[in-house]
């Protein structure tokens, strides 16, 4: 959606090879940006240690000072991760730590250090997998998410952030329950890529068709009055109807509904779904949809 739009909206025309290259570009960014996330978390759980150290090096510590738990910074969970080699490949390549201004670490275990959950979490002596999880998670959703300033702070690196960010936070929450399969050099899975470039390719192929089917459905409305990002979530959504025979017609409308009302206007959602919906029952009557099905057993 990205990649048409901003092809569109500045009244170029990219070619199957350009769309490609900027497709790729947009998911590399968004590569960076996860990976700059994960590093500020651990970064900010690794810190009870530099507390420990520059605590414990004042000139006249206190017994508090001498006495800071380090439990956070050997979290199992976390040493998980710091030790996956496409995670050590991927901090190696692209240096994270040039981007991050460490007084954030320093803030956010502060903040940290301050909350009910972590000093509940400290207080056992021991470990369980699901406080290991459950400490990181309240890092990145409770601490990191919610700080304006410190969103304001990303988004000055990665200007996407704002349409990344949702996305950005159950990619981190689906990683930390299982870090192993993530691999850092492929952000997303070969099929998942797959998808994307057909999916891409085939509203640029059949762009003066989808806009035919959409036409037609506006009853003496003048397309060029429709709103730019409304047109091509439709021709995205003809594209999935007519050309990708796994994804559920339904699945579609709601997928493209919901795109809609985040990104569009007020009306969008309910235009693109009036739109969708009668072309999808257009192509059920002209025998257009071919569609397989995935029955469970009985």
């Amino acid at each position: 959606m990205q990649t048409l739009y901003s092809s569109t909206a500045s009244d170029g025309s990219l070619s199957r090879e350009q769309a490609i290259k900027v497709l790729d570009n947009h998911l590399d960014q968004g590569r960076q940006l996860f990976i700059f996330l994960a590093h500020l978390l651990t970064e900010t759980a690794r810190y009870a240690e530099t507390d420990s150290r520059q605590r414990a090096s004042k000139h006249l510590p206190t017994a508090q000072d001498l006495n800071v738990n380090t439990k956070l910074a050997g979290n199992e969970l976390l040493w998980r991760i710091l030790e996956l080699p496409s995670y050590q490949s991927a901090v190696k390549e692209l240096k994270p730590e040039l981007q991050l201004n460490t007084d954030w670490v320093r803030k956010l275990y502060t903040e940290l250090a301050e909350t009910e959950i972590y000093k509940t979490y400290i207080s056992n002596a021991f470990r369980d997998k699901k406080e290991e999880k459950s400490i990181l998670e309240f890092i990145f959703t409770d601490l990191m998410l919610p700080n304006e300033e410190l969103t304001g702070y990303i988004e000055e690196l990665y200007v996407h952030w704002d349409d990344d960010s949702e996305m950005m936070n159950l990619l981190m929450l689906n990683f930390l329950n299982k870090p192993h399969t993530y691999n850092f050099q492929h952000f997303i899975s070969e099929e998942k890529l797959k998808y994307a470039k057909d999916l891409l390719l085939s509203v640029i192929d059949k762009e003066e068709m989808c806009n035919e089917y959409i036409k037609a459905k506006l009853q003496n409305w003048d397309p060029e009055r429709t709103a730019l990002l409304d047109m091509i979530l439709m021709r995205m959504g003809i594209c999935e109807f007519l050309y990708f025979e796994t994804i559920p017609p339904k699945v579609t409308i709601n997928e493209y509904i919901d795109l809609a009302k985040e990104y569009s206007t007020p009306q969008s959602g309910h235009f693109v779904n009036g739109i969708l919906d009668s072309i999808h029952k257009d192509f059920i009557r002209e025998n257009k949809l071919h569609k397989i099905t995935f029955n469970k057993p009985k």
